[in-house]
């Protein structure tokens, strides 16, 4: 791993807490088509945003409680392996947001072992229709309700999250309420603060002077970048103005800057309080428009299960300017929560190198690196830092790792 002047502080273990999802509604799907070379050919044009040919990739338009959410899916259920689940930024989609990340070679080494599934929010999705006039678009809670609809027609037992930015959010709040549903969050650029009337004010202000396309992109960009790095700005703008509906953008940008608070508070800190039980990657970029609000997101999470990456040269979109460094902090992310990858290093120019491979660690070096299971029998979670430090000796909390 080459040193390139930043450092990833990991700090892992997991809580265990196990909820049911009793009253999640009957779903059903709407559509079903498969996903082909030559749909959304303003995307294909653009080398930051060409898809991977893989006739596998499905989607689907699936019913929940607050209507419907368009979704595009890969594989299926695999024993007891989660699935990774993604939820996009405002002013994106999960082609704008995620394909750089995903494209990636050494990624697809490591998701091809896993169901992928790509939320978008309501109305969100390349060709998608208007929403008619006096729709009330779903609240950041009520997105996150939707969440489980996916979840519970697709089969899926548990979920690796990965949201960028209001979809950092909508999966945060979707962990706090359903946590035996959640193996693990990725969290880049979250701001888990609702917004102040001075906030709002200032919102309103640069709406009235300033088009919603570049709104959005001073939320996904730094001041730097947007003056800089006009190449990267500029396609993002053409992409966000011609595949994003700007009445459903509009929307969607509205109720994210009416968010409220995301209430979550460090254990100990106050009574009684309320944070994220599952293992928690935060990633930001350096200088990026959400840095405050990571840097405080990390202050409110429990440090023995939550990586804090601040990634160097990655801007706002660090899955978009940095996807190799991403993947190796992913990939480390997933070996902490007992998942080892075996990727094929092509630096290497001889010798046998492991084939690629995705596989649960196994647990056999001591008893008590297994978790206790719940009463009704669910699964086993991976074991907390305190409990690997008691069985393998005295162990650093800090492991400091640069990439």
């Amino acid at each position: 791993m080459k040193v390139l002047g930043h450092k990833i502080e990991l700090l892992t273990g997991l809580l265990l807490q196990e909820v049911t999802m009793a009253g999640l509604h009957e779903l059903r799907f709407t559509e079903e088509k498969p996903l082909l070379r030559g749909q959304d050919t303003e995307l294909e044009n653009s080398d930051a945003f060409l898809s991977a040919v893989d006739t596998d990739w499905k989607e689907h338009d699936i019913e929940t409680p607050y209507g419907l959410l368009h979704v595009v899916i890969r594989g299926s259920p695999k024993g007891n392996r989660p699935a990774i689940l993604t939820y996009h930024d405002v002013g994106l989609n999960h082609k704008l947001c995620f394909n750089a990340f995903f494209n990636f070679e050494d990624m697809q080494e490591i998701t091809k072992h896993f169901v992928v599934c790509h939320v978008d929010a309501p109305g969100q999705q390349a060709g998608a229709s208007q929403f008619p006039q006096g729709y009330q678009f779903p609240s950041m809670e009520q997105l996150a309700a939707m969440v489980p609809s996916v979840i519970q027609h697709f089969g899926f037992k548990y979920v690796i999250g990965i949201g960028v930015g209001a979809g950092a959010y909508v999966l945060a709040k979707f962990a706090l309420i359903f946590p035996d549903l959640v193996e693990g969050l990725v969290l880049m650029n979250i701001d888990p603060n609702g917004k102040g009337w001075i906030d709002w004010a200032a919102t309103k202000l640069s709406g009235l002077t300033s088009t919603l396309p570049d709104t959005v992109l001073s939320h996904l960009f730094s001041q730097e970048e947007l003056v800089n790095n006009t190449e990267l700005v500029q396609s993002y703008r053409q992409q966000i103005s011609n595949t994003v509906n700007q009445f459903n953008l509009q929307l969607f940008w509205n109720m994210y800057n009416s968010r409220r608070d995301l209430d979550i508070n460090r254990p100990g800190t106050v009574p009684n309080a309320k944070t994220l039980r599952c293992p928690v990657m935060l990633v930001v970029g350096d200088n990026a428009p959400a840095e405050d609000g990571v840097v405080e997101c990390n202050s409110k999470l429990d440090p023995t299960n939550t990586t804090f990456l601040k990634m160097a040269d990655s801007g706002g979109l660090p899955q978009v300017t940095q996807p190799g460094k991403l993947t190796e902090a992913f990939k480390y992310f997933l070996q902490g929560m007992g998942y080892i990858a075996y990727l094929k290093d092509r630096r290497l120019s001889g010798g046998a190198v492991p084939s690629a491979s995705m596989t649960r660690l196994a647990r056999s070096r001591t008893a008590s690196l297994t978790s206790a299971s719940s009463v009704d029998g669910s699964r086993p979670r991976a074991c907390t830092h305190s409990e690997s430090s008691e069985a393998l000796g005295q162990i650093n909390p800090t492991m400091e790792v640069s990439c």
